[in-house]
């Protein structure tokens, strides 16, 4: 596995901004553990952004990438954290349901969704890339708000492990600080 310092992207020692979200009803959210922010985090060059975001994920123990979009419906993972990197371009995405906020999130922008909060793009740009990864421990589901759902996400949400290191900066990291207090 690669070190922080063998990656091709620059991390920058970024204060993370913190949300709490209520339940909306639909959209647990988390009561416990905040929506983390870390704006301009990652300086990616151009050859290969969402490599250099790989990596640095990789690097700091957080896997099973992804790369993609955000999708345009609601939705949330009741069995896993994730940890968005932006790679390119630029989106407007709602995080935490109706009660959350809508925030615009370019590339070297990193979020770190905990289990239960939601996420919905409302549009973004053509170019819009994002890398996705967890942390060690169970796979991930994806909950829409479907009829049915409810009566075990709570339970699920509940039960997710705290990973053991932040996404970016491993185990001196802030998200640790912040989930743990």
């Amino acid at each position: 596995m690669p070190t922080q310092a063998e990656t091709p992207a620059s991390v920058h020692p970024v204060a993370p901004q913190r949300h709490l979200f209520e339940d909306d009803g639909t959209i647990p959210n988390n009561p416990r553990l905040p929506f983390l922010v870390y704006p301009g985090a990652l300086d990616l060059g151009d050859d290969d952004p969402a490599a250099a975001c790989e990596a640095v994920f990789a690097a700091n123990s957080w896997g099973r990438t992804w790369r993609n979009g955000i999708y345009p419906f609601p939705h949330w993972h009741s069995t896993a954290h994730e940890v968005l990197g932006i790679c390119r371009g630029e989106a407007r995405v709602r995080f935490g349901g109706t009660k959350g906020v809508v925030m615009t999130v370019r590339a070297g922008d990193v979020v770190v969704i905990p289990a239960g909060v939601g996420h919905q793009n409302l549009g973004a740009s053509g170019d819009f890339l994002v890398v996705g990864a967890y942390p060690p421990g169970p796979g991930w589901d994806l909950c829409t708000g479907e009829d049915g759902e409810r009566a075990h996400v709570l339970d699920d949400i509940a039960a997710v492990p705290l990973p053991p290191t932040d996404p970016l900066f491993g185990e001196e990291g802030p998200l640790l600080q912040h989930w743990r207090a």
